[in-house]
């Protein structure tokens, strides 16, 4: 499935403090921790857990969450199908961010292991 200009406006103007929740309560029935779910955003963004209520306190949106972000050198080895779509074929970079940080918290709510959701190499 192809994003559209449209769909990625969408998740651009987003902010991360409405889907953080999500996140949460997604991971948590799962019975994972907040602790995991801050760990693997840390590995992808750089962001450490009081950056990450920061950012949520401050209602940024996902275009200014990933442009303060440090993205993982590894971010790139974060592939297959969220959401409907195949990420390594999402053409807008923010976008595909996004989708990065999905599949990371999918990874985490299915059980996978933090050493193989977190691509060292």
């Amino acid at each position: 499935m192809k994003t559209t200009p449209e769909h990625n406006e969408r998740i651009a103007k987003l902010t991360f403090a409405s889907v953080y929740p999500h996140y949460v309560a997604k991971v948590e029935k799962k019975n994972r921790s907040i602790h995991e779910l801050h760990k693997v955003m840390e590995w992808l963004t750089g962001f450490n857990e009081i950056k990450i209520k920061e950012l949520i306190d401050n209602k940024v949106t996902f275009k200014e969450f990933f442009e303060g972000a440090e993205l993982n050198p590894n971010a790139h080895l974060i592939t297959g199908v969220i959401c409907g779509y195949r990420i390594e074929e999402i053409d807008n970079p923010l976008t595909k961010q996004v989708r990065y940080l999905d599949k990371l918290v999918d990874e985490l709510s299915k059980g996978r292991k933090i050493e193989k959701i977190l691509r060292n190499g």
